[in-house]
């Protein structure tokens, strides 16, 4: 009797799981994907995060994947820097110390909070956009 028990307990255990791998999309990009910001699938895992960055910050404010809204579509950003070598560095900086002129007169709010490397990350996913 106590071995059926053990066996039991045993296979209620095992049915619960917990060893899958959860591949859901977070609800901020889910809730950004339908205001049409962050929609476009990451290539990497760097680019996922910096989707996901995307989705929780005020950039969707201003910004669209495919759309110009206050500033640049993220595709328009893309095809402008694409090839370019140092684009990853400088469009972290320009999230980070924000500014104006390279889209016209309206400034981009600098955004202090976030670090090198997640401005690099939003970076990247904004340059793995294509139209």
């Amino acid at each position: 009797m106590k071995y059926t028990l053990f066996i039991a307990l045993a296979f209620s255990f095992m049915a619960c799981g917990g060893s899958e791998s959860n591949n859901e999309t977070p609800p901020a990009v889910e809730q950004a994907a339908e205001e049409g910001i962050a929609t476009e699938t990451a290539n990497t895992d760097a680019q996922q995060t910096g989707r996901e960055l995307i989705a929780n910050s005020d950039c969707v404010a201003c910004h669209k994947d495919n759309e110009k809204v206050i500033g640049p579509a993220y595709v328009d950003v893309a095809e402008r820097y694409r090839g370019n070598d140092t684009a990853v560095a400088f469009l972290a900086r320009k999230i980070i110390e924000g500014g104006a002129g390279n889209w016209g007169n309206v400034p981009m709010t600098a955004h202090p909070q976030h670090s090198q490397e997640e401005a690099e990350q939003m970076a990247r996913y904004v340059l793995s956009l294509q139209k």
